[in-house]
């Protein structure tokens, strides 16, 4: 999952009124790894999230998402990853994140809800840049 991964709208699947364009950067940091996520919501309001952590389901800190305050990962295999989200405590999305067999594609699915909607399914498709 390390480096640059930028997101292909056209492949993607978003409810009414959630979405927007995001660039997000898997990097080292120290013997975590640093999630960067930044771009701009549909109203053209800025991103701008950060995780760091380690791939072992354990929950790590979220800064800049009005969202979430928590995040953890756990590694499946070389190419899949699962997570949860959580606000204050709840889990508000589960979700997997496969890697394409030739590197060059991410699929994120994301299941939950945000308080006072109803449940849904969002799947964000990310080119490697």
């Amino acid at each position: 999952m390390m480096g640059t991964w930028k997101l292909n709208e056209a492949k993607s699947k978003f409810p009414p009124g959630i979405g927007g364009k995001v660039t997000v950067v898997y990097e080292a940091a120290g013997n975590q790894v640093k999630v960067t996520a930044d771009g701009t919501s549909l109203d053209g309001t800025p991103v701008h999230n950060e995780w760091t952590g380690n791939f072992d389901g354990k929950d790590y800190p979220v800064t800049g998402d009005p969202s979430s305050d928590a995040r953890s990962y756990k590694r499946i295999d070389d190419h899949t990853v699962d997570f949860t989200i959580k606000k204050d405590g709840n889990v508000t999305f589960t979700g997997r994140c496969v890697i394409s067999a030739d590197g060059k594609s991410h699929t994120a699915t994301y299941h939950g809800a945000i308080p006072d909607t109803k449940k849904f399914t969002i799947v964000q498709v990310y080119d490697k840049a």
